[in-house]
């Protein structure tokens, strides 16, 4: 079967409410880990991690940090309307955004929205006052200005007021502890709405620990969007459209994947995207070397209309990569996917994977499918029988296909 003609039911299964973990453990790393290693299954416990693991590998981990999305203003009769920042309008770069000072615009979801026919929302704070002007509609988005009063700097705007969106199926208020549970201990750069999961795990000591065995690490950072949560709700994946992520890479990182022969263990499905994706972008370069950096975006399904079998191999696909950048300036590649992972993608760049327990009938499940060359049902039916906890604060896996 193609891979636009997956069925989506093929990937569900029963997940019970209560098998979701609505809090995360009390120590990070004692959440259980389930190992699937060539076939076989077996599980131990998340800070022994490192004992799995090769020495020599490069583990990649994506340090995007989630910022306080959701900002609640009432109308004069009331009203209560939400606004949910998806993404960076004017200026669109997530480092500027959050220095600017006095006013910007974002696209954002808006709840509540029939209440918000027309003028501007006001917010009073003790510090400064903060308004919202909703300019236009854009796709299922709203694009939205902000202005506000005092010296500050967007990010310390919504610190201040903002509130933190831990994911919808927690069906809970977020708390006060959220903000550090759903963070993970290395998250830097601020830009997702939702927290890559797959590294709430670690601890410093668990990463020590992996420091000690001469294992590398590398950072990236993809900025999670709220599409992560979107259900695929056409019948075939074909018909799915699969949301846009922003994606920066150091180069020093490519010149570590080389020197690793473009091989990686990826921590979580974010940073499986941005590895694979940066093997098309390097096509893009080998086929035009005169591409811009605003050109190497990687469309949802580009990675099945490549010539079949693709003859380039990752590292010179990479070194190509590389040689660009250097050719540019660039010490940082700022780049978008789209690309969507399915049964029938061919790996180019992850050879292990750690995730977590991923919702039925998922683009994420799809992902891991692929990973483990259609195994995943039998992955999830040891997890659901071994009391594994599901979801953002749930358990963990290490995938070796």
């Amino acid at each position: 079967m193609k891979t636009k003609e997956i069925h989506i039911s093929d990937y569900n299964y029963e997940l019970a409410d209560e098998r979701i973990a609505k809090f995360p453990m009390a120590e990070r790393d004692h959440s259980k880990l389930l190992i699937y290693n060539k076939g076989v299954v077996g599980e131990d416990i998340f800070y022994n991690l490192p004992k799995h693991l090769p020495g020599d590998a490069l583990m990649v981990f994506n340090n995007t940090k989630v910022i306080q999305a959701r900002l609640h203003f009432r109308k004069e009769t009331g009203a209560l309307i939400e606004i949910f920042l998806l993404e960076p309008a004017k200026p669109a770069d997530y480092e500027q955004m959050f220095q600017t000072r006095g006013r910007c615009q974002w696209l954002c979801l808006v709840g509540n929205l029939k209440k918000w026919k027309e003028g501007v929302l006001t917010l009073l704070h003790d510090r400064f006052t903060i308004t919202a002007h909703r300019l236009c509609e854009q796709g299922t988005s709203q694009l939205i200005e902000f202005e506000w009063s005092d010296d500050m700097s967007f990010a310390e705007v919504i610190d201040t007021i903002g509130e933190l969106p831990i994911p919808p199926y927690l069906n809970r208020e977020t708390q006060e502890s959220d903000k550090t549970t759903y963070q993970t201990v290395y998250s830097k750069i601020k830009g997702s709405v939702a927290a890559p999961t797959a590294g709430l795990h670690f601890t410093d000591k668990v990463l020590a620990n992996i420091d000690a065995m001469g294992i590398e690490r590398e950072e990236l950072t993809l900025h999670v969007g709220a599409g992560t949560f979107k259900p695929v709700k056409s019948e075939t994946i074909g018909e799915h459209p699969m949301h846009t992520e922003y994606i920066a890479v150091r180069r020093h990182t490519i010149e570590r994947l080389i020197a690793h022969h473009g091989e990686a263990i990826a921590v979580g499905t974010t940073s499986v995207r941005t590895l694979e994706s940066l093997y098309y972008m390097g096509l893009k370069v080998m086929a035009n070397p005169k591409v811009t950096e605003g050109e190497l975006h990687v469309e949802q399904w580009e990675p099945y209309n490549q010539p079949t079998p693709n003859s380039q191999q990752p590292i010179a696909v990479l070194q190509a990569l590389l040689d660009w950048m250097i050719q540019h300036g660039l010490t940082v590649l700022h780049s978008s996917t789209q690309i969507i992972i399915a049964p029938g993608y061919d790996y180019k760049i992850v050879k292990m994977l750690i995730t977590n327990f991923h919702q039925p009938q998922s683009t994420l499940l799809l992902l891991v499918s692929a990973f483990v060359k259609g195994d995943w049902r039998r992955i999830y039916d040891y997890a659901l029988s071994h009391e594994f906890r599901f979801l953002s604060y749930g358990d963990s896996s290490l995938l070796i296909p």
